[in-house]
């Protein structure tokens, strides 16, 4: 089966505050989107890399990626207005490339700059067999549901997972899942298995063990976070 990685940065991180794009600030010496882009380009069994970026930022990225010698990169193209609309951007692009049905997409945040390669061979051994699964890790923290700031009920905790990336998807699975939800003027996703879970309910979404490393960037300290793991593993 051919493997595509998605590497989404059509997102601008306005939460971090930096006046950029979050995936172009410098992790060590590379961009989080570089980071992305280079554990994906070295993954065996990963074929090609597309990697969407926000309006205005595709030239840059793709220069940045050029000058690497990501050899697997076959576009940057410009994601849409949402998180939704810049994974369907990029499906649109691997069926227009002539993928057939036996393609498997791994969508991956460019916020992750810290994904390793065993997270990213479960996930390819994962399509192999299924055709859904996302990266988890069981949760540590007792999770309450609450209604107007009050607890009203505790999930057990053995139940429950944190959702990283990659999510991975057979392609038609997850086309047909937001063509779906595109349909949907009432549905907001926050990510892809819960597109499928929704609309396409009869699919079992699979875990793929995660890892607390992967982390995601979303404010000024996660950042801070990553370069201490960095240090760490090169120490």
């Amino acid at each position: 089966m051919r493997m595509v990685a998605v590497v989404l940065g059509g997102g601008v991180g306005q939460r971090l505050g930096a006046g950029m794009p979050k995936q172009l600030l410098t992790l060590g010496s590379q961009t989080l989107v570089e980071r992305c882009v280079a554990a994906f380009d070295q993954a065996p069994g990963v074929d090609e890399v597309l990697v969407v970026m926000a309006r205005g930022y595709t030239d840059q990225v793709k220069a940045l990626l050029a000058d690497g010698g990501y050899r697997k990169v076959t576009d940057v193209i410009e994601g849409g207005a949402t998180r939704p609309d810049s994974t369907r951007v990029a499906l649109a692009a691997i069926t227009g490339s002539g993928s057939d049905d036996d393609c498997g997409v791994l969508l991956h945040d460019a916020a992750r700059p810290l994904v390793d390669q065993q997270i990213i061979a479960d996930c390819v051994a994962s399509l192999g067999v299924h055709d859904a699964a996302g990266v988890a890790v069981p949760t540590s923290d007792t999770i309450v549901i609450t209604d107007n700031g009050v607890m009203r009920t505790v999930p057990r905790r053995e139940t429950l997972f944190r959702c990283q990336t990659p999510q991975c998807f057979r392609l038609p699975v997850i086309a047909r899942a937001h063509q779906l939800a595109a349909a949907d003027p009432d549905f907001a996703p926050t990510d892809d298995c819960g597109v499928v879970l929704r609309y396409l309910p009869d699919v079992d979404v699979h875990i793929v063990p995660g890892s607390e490393r992967n982390i995601k960037i979303t404010y000024a300290q996660d950042l801070a976070v990553a370069e201490a793991l960095l240090a760490e593993a090169a120490g």
